[in-house]
């Protein structure tokens, strides 16, 4: 579809925070982010922690972002690991397209509950998608989540996305939403 498929960025800043490439010293944030029941309410529940660690003595901790378009997002101060931020292409097997050619950017991110209601998130994905604008041709972004998952809604709205459609997978129903790449451009 597009001659790139994600950021080529591997580190950008915004206010408070810093999107970069994973650390050995986010294993601990990377495994809560897994197992945390909260974070994982509204995608399929809390992940074993041995399966995560598991994953990350696998691969390893500093390899979980090396997929162009993947982040942590970190305390731009501190540096310790809040969430995880991907701006990829939407698999054309996965529901939820807007395109016939599918393979559309797709904005994900996990945070820490320690992290929710200070407008990290919001923060992170303008980053994000501003550094996209800037790079990448205007093509459709799109936000998918459970519709169950409010928070999530408000913030794909708060950030411009409009509701598109809605359908079933994962045994839940999901919403998607979809913004123009360059509206986001600063």
């Amino acid at each position: 579809m597009n001659a790139s498929p994600a950021l080529s960025a591997t580190e950008f800043t915004s206010e408070r925070l810093r999107l970069r490439k994973a650390h050995d010293a986010d294993r601990d944030g990377l495994i809560e982010l897994q197992t945390d029941p909260q974070v994982r309410l509204y995608l399929g529940g809390p992940r074993p922690r041995s399966a995560v660690e598991q994953r990350l003595d696998a691969i390893g901790t500093a390899n979980v972002t090396n997929k162009p378009g993947t982040f942590v997002i970190a305390d731009k101060r501190t540096d310790q690991l809040l969430g995880t931020l991907v701006l990829d292409r939407r698999s054309p097997d996965l529901p939820g397209h807007v395109t016939e050619e599918c393979g559309e950017l797709e904005l994900t991110y996990l945070l820490r509950p320690s992290a929710w209601g200070a407008g990290l998130a919001f923060e992170a994905a303008t980053a994000a998608l501003r550094a996209a604008a800037d790079e990448l041709p205007d093509q459709p972004v799109l936000v998918v989540t459970q519709t169950a998952n409010e928070r999530s809604l408000r913030l794909a709205a708060l950030l411009g996305f409009q509701r598109v459609s809605t359908f079933e997978a994962y045994d839940a129903e999901q919403t998607l939403a979809a913004a123009n790449l360059h509206s986001f451009k600063a």
